[in-house]
C-alpha cells in the first residue's frame, strides 16, 4: 500500500467528494465556512493538494446530506 495521496483510489475519493458537494448544491466557500476556513481549504482538498482525514470526510458527508458508508459505497471505496 502506497502512502502517496495521488493513488488511483485517492483520486476516486476526491472526485466523489467534489461530486457530492455539487449534488448538494454547495460552493467551496459555503462548505469551508462551516469548517471556519477559507474556500481554499476545500479547493486544496478536492485538488489533492491537502489530504483529507477520516473525521473531516465524515464532516463533509454530513454537510452533503449523505452517510459516510453510503458515500464510500457510491465512490467504490467500501
Amino acid at each position: 500500500m502506497t502512502k502517496s495521496r495521488h493513488t488511483a483510489r485517492y483520486d476516486k475519493l476526491l472526485r466523489a467528494l467534489k461530486a457530492a458537494r455539487l449534488e448538494a448544491g454547495l460552493t467551496q466557500a459555503e462548505v469551508a465556512k462551516t469548517f471556519g476556513a477559507h474556500a481554499s481549504f476545500v479547493s486544496k482538498i478536492e485538488s489533492g493538494e491537502r489530504r483529507v482525514d477520516v473525521v473531516e470526510l465524515a464532516d463533509f458527508c454530513q454537510q452533503y446530506g449523505v452517510r459516510l458508508a453510503v458515500f464510500l459505497k457510491r465512490a467504490g471505496l467500501e
